[in-house]
């Protein structure tokens, strides 16, 4: 467990348990390089979101005799680019997930995951596909593929990334992925739903001491899928709930409409410019497809209407295995709408905000390129911890205002300047920026 959320503890966790991790070089082989350093520097690259990180910190070893690779992330010797990547890609990506939790369980401990409560009492997981490299040219044995109208041919990568989510907050807590790739003795390609239901039974263990409320698209709402989720793990869902792929149960709804069977609710609201009208539809215990085993559900939607114009404004609808009532259904359907938050705090972030997730950082011939991607993500979650526990770092970043100044303040100083540590770095920063000290 990390004692504390430092970056500097956190990354010395990190070294302590890479050092243990598998090196398939036969011993005869050249290994002036460790492993665990390798992983360190491909880490550092995503978190200082900076491909010439490493070079220039070879650089500054060449000039000054030291550099900030060492004093920062504690890499002993720094590997060139070529040899990175062949040290990590036969490592298997399931060897970093201990991280995701190492971290998760620190935040337990602090009570910092209480932030993430909902509305509804539970904790919200957003899950969500996304891919992180596509090509025509390039291929792996992870890769997937697909063919355009034009019959070409597409080698992408993919992967699941739940994360803890909450309406009102603008932080995302990302969770180990868990990669779409080719599964060993299955013809059919690996698809969203079937990785979420690995991701299941690999994580749950880690979740079951609390209750959990996931959140997904119509994908997900899924018979199998939902009840997996509630008979075997005893957690609940709400999931999009599109008519399009969910014919029988919106017959049913039709029904019941006709027989006044349907709740309904609704409000008005100023949205700061003009009003605002929500209608809620809701019942309970609905089929949610064909046949005498189908699975019971609740269903609700949501409308907003211009209060002037009477234009639609949103509309979606969602199934739950909650019950719905006129108390809670504002807050289940709030909840089902943060399920956005994956994309625009998680995945957008990761594409375009300095992550760079579709970038290709390598692509190897084993695991290569879903461990630059774990270790990407990896970085995207201290970057959210520091945000969530650590003052000084907090306060940097509201003082340069957008990430990317943040970012390319960190980039610039560690380029020229040599920093003993974290401390000495951050303090630098608060300095030039006329922070007192005293306040953090």
């Amino acid at each position: 467990m990390i004692p504390t959320l430092t970056l500097k503890s956190i990354i010395s966790d990190f070294r302590l348990r890479w050092e243990a991790a598998p090196d398939r070089r036969k011993p005869n082989n050249n290994t002036q390089y460790q492993m665990v350093d390798a992983i360190l520097s491909a880490f550092s690259v995503f978190f200082m979101q900076s491909n010439s990180f490493l070079a220039h910190q070879r650089l500054m070893q060449s000039k000054k005799g030291r550099n900030n690779a060492a004093s920062l992330f504690r890499i002993e010797r720094i590997p060139s680019d070529p040899q990175i990547r062949n040290l990590l890609d036969p490592l298997a990506v399931q060897y970093f997930h201990a991280d995701f939790w190492g971290i998760w369980d620190e935040l337990n401990a602090r009570q910092q995951l209480l932030k993430f409560r909902s509305a509804l009492g539970g904790y919200l997981i957003a899950m969500d596909g996304v891919t992180s490299f596509s090509s025509e040219k390039i291929s792996c044995p992870e890769c997937l593929q697909r063919q355009d109208r034009e019959g070409t041919e597409h080698f992408y990568h993919s992967a699941i990334t739940p994360v803890l989510v909450k309406p009102g907050m603008k932080q995302v807590v990302p969770l180990a992925p868990e990669f779409i790739v080719p599964q060993d003795g299955h013809e059919k390609q690996d698809c969203e739903r079937s990785a979420a239901k690995r991701w299941l039974a690999q994580h749950s263990g880690h979740l079951l001491d609390r209750d959990l409320i996931y959140l997904g698209d119509d994908l997900y709402a899924n018979q199998p899928l939902c009840e997996l989720i509630t008979e075997t793990y005893h957690q609940s869902f709400i999931f999009v709930c599109k008519p399009d792929s969910h014919t029988s149960l919106y017959e049913w709804l039709a029904w019941l409409e006709q027989n006044s069977a349907v709740s309904t609710l609704s409000q008005r609201r100023w949205n700061g410019k003009h009003g605002e009208i929500l209608r809620y539809r809701f019942v309970n215990q609905v089929p949610l497809r064909n046949g005498s085993e189908a699975l019971q559900v609740n269903w609700c939607e949501l409308i907003i209407t211009h209060e002037t114009t009477g234009e639609i404004l949103y509309q979606n609808a969602f199934i739950t295995n909650l019950t719905i009532t006129a108390e809670n259904v504002a807050a289940l359907v709030e909840a089902g709408r943060t399920r956005w938050k994956i994309e625009n705090e998680n995945n957008n972030t990761l594409k375009t905000k300095g992550y760079h997730l579709e970038h290709n950082f390598g692509h190897g011939k084993q695991h290569l390129a879903n461990v630059l991607v774990i270790l990407n993500l990896l970085a995207f979650l201290v970057h959210t911890v520091q945000d969530l526990t650590e003052p000084i770092y907090q306060t940097l970043r509201q003082a340069l205002g957008a990430r990317k100044n943040f970012f390319n303040d960190l980039r610039a100083l560690t380029r020229y300047w040599f920093f003993d540590d974290w401390d000495a770095l951050f303090r630098f920063m608060a300095d030039g920026l006329e922070i007192p000290l005293s306040n953090l």
